[in-house]
């Protein structure tokens, strides 16, 4: 269930291929699920996340 509402709210976004940690937050807040989840879906659905806060992504 928490996948169909991330994929919504990054629809709603446009966003289909590349996410920054802000947007991906964003969505987290928006969708009302956790962050991990909205990374374990982005990576499910290879798509890549971008300008990391913590630097884990580039």
């Amino acid at each position: 269930m928490s996948d169909e509402k991330i994929k919504k709210a990054l629809q709603e976004a446009d966003i289909t291929e590349k996410i920054t940690c802000p947007q991906a937050f964003a969505i987290a807040e928006k969708a009302k699920v956790s962050r991990s989840a909205v990374g374990e879906y982005c990576t499910k659905n290879r798509i890549k996340i971008r300008d990391c806060q913590l630097g884990c992504f580039k």
